[in-house]
This record gives structure tokens, C-alpha cells and sequence, in this order.
């Protein structure tokens, strides 16, 4: 199977003395000319009946409120595997926690239904994410609302484990008075080592300076300022278990982080080292945590995770006296369940509603704020895919495709992988029978051998618009439209965004201003007059509204490109009577 690939190059050249690239713009007493309202990128199908959501785990009442106002909802919670895969066919989104596992096979089951899978909360690790991107599903999570609630309780796990607090607890209601064995240890001084420096380790740590500690984290995609600024140390990880009193785990669980702390690891540490964790379960290895704590090397741990929950009742790890279990208790806060629900419920209709979704985990990840600045852009990127791939011939096969943005921004101040996700998809699915969209868009180029390459053209001028052009060229096929070649020799579109709605700007080597909205007809022609009329004629005839209508020509009298936008599709028989006018000699009906 070929293999997608990108390269970039930058190239800088001036800012053009003028944007105004249209040769000629008439008005046409004959035709109505209307804008049409501003349409937002819609990523999934929909209809005019509501969509289902499942939700299969408990959920708060607020997020379940906002979801019932948007879609027919299925509380269905403690379904087996082979449950859920049943009930899954009939749902366009599904929401979980933890306790649900969302399997290669609940997406093949969903049969291309499922259009988003949502966490509520942060770890994703019981969705198997390649599935959801092969099957064109976006997943979102909430990784903000229990960020909080999580942080404070790894420290009262921490404090309750310091001065064993539960033991003492259990020992008292047990009718004994244990003071001599209960002495604990004191916080202040220590050192604390936190693996996993995102939100909740971030926010671990401020707690842990405030009660005294010292604290050192070790997270190889944390920026140093961000640590710097709240007196937190990044070091490796070797030196972080070798250094520290306490640790606390907050890092999610991957290939690379299961059982991170085992045998080995446990034999580096400093004995008598206090272990809490509240991140995931499978990140320690349990059996060689139970040696530890019989071996002394590790004196207590508290633990809210286990590999498997719940954990087995005569588990020798929750049973050891050295130990601190709750039963996986991080976001259970009132506040928390509430505000999880309501940011899992919002992700989920947005995404249902084609919003871009700041907290999707398999798809480009742009922040909200860039988000808004590109929307426009997004549409036109898809636009000028779908409309450079219906200018190929039926029998060429599109493998090349460059892609050049022009900006007065530097590279690094123009993340373009939204852009890039969304010409792919533009480029596919009208030549395609998949379902593409932002998620599965490389996934779906790598399988059809497409190789993208992106190049910035970087422009003098003000940086306050994100782009001034994008240009989508496609190499060695044969087009159904001569006059869309360019002089290089591939087919070429090239497109503006002007007043937030995308607009054609070039075709082929030919200037041209029409609103992508609609549909729209390419006319190459011999210049002319009255071309105009003629063709504005036909469509008036056939009740066609015309949006916008330009003319592109090399000189006075020689050949011009004609771009019509029309608001419906014009019966065969109309458009052929355009392609009979004597002076047209070739035309493409093109639909977006």
C-alpha cells in the first residue's frame, strides 16, 4: 500500500499591489443577481429527523438536559459488549466514562452510523482511537471540568497516606487505640515527584507547594516556563524516582507508560518512598508493587486506580496494610460530575452539529481561538478540493496534489493541519464511496497512495488575516476542463475568503470572483460580446438563479473563462444549449 506523505517548503515573494482579480463583474438586467447567507463547515451528514445518543454510563442531569435538546436520548447503562455492539447501529454518538470499553468491534458494528464517541473525562484509554479514525468517528473528551476535582484528591490521598489515616480509622472502629503504630510522617520538606505534568499534575503540584513540599516533575512534553513559573524543576525520569519522598502519577496510559513503575523501576527508588495514584491503574505493575511494599522499598501507597475495576475482593494488593484504596474517586465531586457532564454534552452536540471541537483526541488539535480564525478558511479548503478533483477526467487518478497558502504570517504562526485534513477530505469523497471527514482524512490518503505536499508562500504585509490565498494544484491527470491547466501544466484552483465567505479567485491561469456557494458552471470561451446575456438568458429560461457571476480574459477579444455560481442544478438539456453558443468551447457543470 502506498503511503502519504508531506514535505513544506517557503517561498517569499511581495504582497500584490492589488486584490482585485476580476477582469470584468456586469450587472445582468436579466438574471437576479443574491447572496446567500454565510453556511458553516458541516463535517457529518445529518437529516432532518434528531439524532440518537447513547449514553451508556451514568451521566449528570445538566449534560443529559442539553443533549435532550438536541437529540432523542438512550440511557442505557451495565451493557455487555455484545449489548452495546446490538444498540450501536442505531446511534450517531455514544458517551462513556471509564467503564465502558468502545472496541474495534462497537465500531464495525455501528456500520458508519456513529459519528462521535464521547469520554466524559479525560483518559481515552478504553477507546480504541485507531478504529474510531479508520471508521471516520471523532472522539472528544472533557479534559478540563475534573481537573480540579482530581487534583485535590491525590492530596488527600497524599495527606491521609502520610499520616494513616485510614488504617487509624478502621483500627478506632474496631474498638482499638493504636497511637504508637499510627505515627506518621510529615509533608513539609519532602520531596515530592510528579510523573505527568498536564492539568492535574500542574495543579497537584501548586497544592504540594502550598503545604511546604519540594516538588520535581518529570513530563517529556512540558514547556519548562510553565514549570519554572509555579518553582517546579523538570527532571528525567530516573531522577525523579531516585530523589523523591512521594510520587504522583498523573500520566495517561499508553504503550509506553504500562507498568512504568515495576520491578526495576521500584529497585531505584529511595526506600521508604510513599506512592500515590490517581491517574491509571495499568501505569503500575501490581505484583511488583506488593513486593515493594513487603520489601520496604516502598513504604505506603494510595491508590484510586487499579487495572482492573472493580479490583478482586481477595486482591493482595487493596488488602495489604500499606495500603490506601478508594474506589477510583478523582472526579467524584458534585461539582466535577456536573461540570464533566456539561462539557462532554456540548463537545458532543457541536461535533453532531459539524462544529470544529477543541477537544477532539483524533484530529488535529487546534485551539478554540484558532478555531474561530480559520473557520472561514476550513470551508474554503474543502471547497477548492471539491472542486479541483471534479476538474480531473474520470480516468486519471489523482496521486499528486500540491497545496501552497500565501501569508503574511511567519510558519510558525499558521498551523495548517486543519487546512491540509479538510482539502483531503474535499478531494476524496466526491471520487469516493467512504465517508471522509477531518478524522480519517490522512488515514483515507494513505490508502489511496495520495501524496500532499504543502508549500507557504510567505507575503510583506500586516499578519492580521491567518491567510490571503490558498492554492490547490493537482499533477499528471487529465482534466475535463482545459482552461483549468495552469501554465505549469497542472489542473489549479485558487481561492480567497472575502467578508467570511469563500471565493474562487483562479482557475487554470485565468483571473476569476465567485462565491463558492452552490454550484457553479466554467465556461472557456472566445471573448466576445453579449456572451454574457446569452448564457444569462438559458439559465433565466430554466429558472436557474445566478449568485455571482465573472469573467477572466487574456486580452480584448481573444479567451475568457466565465464562472457562473448558480443556486440550482440546471436540467441536461439547459446546460447543452450553453455548450451549442458558438463562441463557448468548452464548459463543466461543478458541484460543491
Amino acid at each position: 500500500m502506498a503511503a502519504a506523505s508531506l514535505t513544506s517548503q517557503t517561498l517569499r515573494v511581495p504582497t500584490p499591489t492589488s486584490l482585485s482579480l476580476s477582469s470584468s463583474k456586469l450587472p445582468l438586467s436579466s438574471i437576479s443577481l443574491r447572496s446567500h447567507p454565510r453556511r458553516s463547515l458541516v463535517v457529518y451528514v445529518s437529516s432532518d429527523a434528531k439524532p440518537t445518543v447513547l449514553v451508556a454510563e451514568k451521566l449528570g442531569e445538566a449534560g443529559l438536559t442539553l443533549l435532550k435538546d438536541f437529540a432523542n436520548v438512550d440511557c442505557s447503562y451495565n451493557l455487555s459488549p455484545e449489548e452495546l455492539c446490538t444498540k450501536i447501529s442505531l446511534c450517531d454518538a455514544l458517551i462513556v466514562r471509564s467503564g465502558t470499553k468502545v472496541s474495534r468491534e462497537v465500531f464495525e458494528s455501528s456500520g458508519g452510523r456513529l459519528k462521535v464517541v464521547g469520554r466524559a473525562g479525560v483518559g481515552i484509554d478504553n477507546v480504541d482511537l485507531a478504529a474510531a479514525t479508520e471508521h471516520g468517528c471523532l472522539v472528544v473528551n472533557a479534559p478540563t471540568a475534573n481537573t480540579v476535582a482530581a487534583a485535590e484528591h491525590g492530596i488527600a490521598l497524599l495527606a491521609s497516606m502520610a499520616r494513616n489515616v485510614a488504617q487509624a480509622d478502621a483500627s478506632i472502629k474496631a474498638g482499638k487505640w493504636l497511637r504508637n503504630k499510627y505515627v506518621g510522617v510529615s509533608l513539609v520538606g519532602k520531596t515530592l515527584a510528579v510523573l505527568g505534568f498536564g492539568k492535574v499534575g500542574t495543579e497537584v503540584a501548586r497544592r504540594a507547594k502550598g503545604l511546604g513540599m519540594s516538588v520535581i516533575a518529570h513530563d517529556p512534553y512540558a514547556p519548562a516556563d510553565r514549570a519554572r513559573a509555579i518553582g517546579v524543576e523538570l527532571v528525567s525520569f530516573d531522577v525523579a524516582i531516585a530523589t523523591a519522598d512521594f510520587i504522583s502519577l498523573h500520566m495517561p496510559l499508553t504503550p509506553a507508560t504500562s507498568k512504568m513503575l515495576n520491578d526495576e523501576t521500584f529497585a531505584k527508588m529511595k526506600k521508604g518512598v510513599r506512592i500515590v495514584n490517581v491517574a491509571r491503574g495499568g501505569v503500575i505493575d501490581e505484583d511488583a508493587l506488593v513486593r515493594a511494599l513487603d520489601s520496604g522499598i516502598v513504604a505506603q501507597a494510595a491508590l484510586d486506580v487499579f487495572t482492573v475495576e472493580p479490583p478482586a475482593k481477595d486482591s493482595k494488593l487493596v488488602l495489604h496494610e500499606l495500603v490506601t484504596a478508594t474506589p477510583h474517586l478523582g472526579a467524584s465531586t458534585t461539582e466535577a460530575q456536573e461540570g464533566v457532564a456539561i462539557e462532554i454534552a456540548e463537545a458532543v452536540v457541536g461535533a453532531l452539529k459539524g462544529e470544529l471541537a477543541a477537544t477532539a483526541v483524533n484530529a488535529p488539535m487546534v485551539p478554540s481561538e484558532v478555531l474561530t480564525e480559520l473557520k472561514p478558511f476550513v470551508v474554503l479548503a474543502e471547497k477548492l478540493g471539491r472542486l479541483a478533483v471534479q476538474l480531473v477526467a474520470g480516468g486519471s487518478g489523482v496521486k499528486s496534489v500540491k497545496v501552497t497558502y500565501a501569508s503574511a504570517r511567519a510558519p510558525d504562526d499558521l498551523d495548517t493541519r486543519l487546512l491540509r485534513a479538510m482539502i483531503t477530505k474535499g478531494l476524496i469523497e466526491p471520487i469516493s464511496s467512504v465517508f471522509v471527514n477531518l478524522v480519517n482524512a490522512d488515514f483515507t490518503a494513505k490508502q489511496r497512495g495520495l501524496r500532499l505536499t504543502e508549500e507557504r508562500v510567505i507575503l510583506d504585509g500586516s499578519p492580521e488575516n491567518p491567510l490571503e490565498f490558498i492554492q490547490v494544484q493537482i499533477a499528471n491527470v487529465e482534466t475535463r476542463f482545459a482552461g483549468a491547466i495552469s501554465d505549469s501544466g497542472e489542473v489549479t484552483v485558487e481561492g480567497r475568503v472575502k467578508d467570511g465567505v469563500p471565493h474562487l479567485t483562479k482557475v487554470g491561469s485565468f483571473e476569476v470572483d465567485v462565491s463558492l456557494e452552490g454550484s457553479i458552471i466554467l465556461c472557456r470561451q472566445v471573448d466576445q460580446p453579449g456572451m454574457i446575456g446569452k448564457v444569462g438568458s438559458i439559465l433565466g429560461e430554466e429558472n436557474v438563479n445566478v449568485s455571482f457571476m465573472s469573467v477572466a480574459r487574456t486580452a480584448p477579444r481573444k479567451h475568457a473563462v466565465m464562472a457562473i455560481g448558480v443556486d440550482e442544478q440546471p436540467r441536461k438539456e439547459s446546460l447543452k444549449k450553453i455548450g451549442d453558443i458558438p463562441a463557448i468551447e468548452e464548459f463543466v457543470f461543478l458541484k460543491f
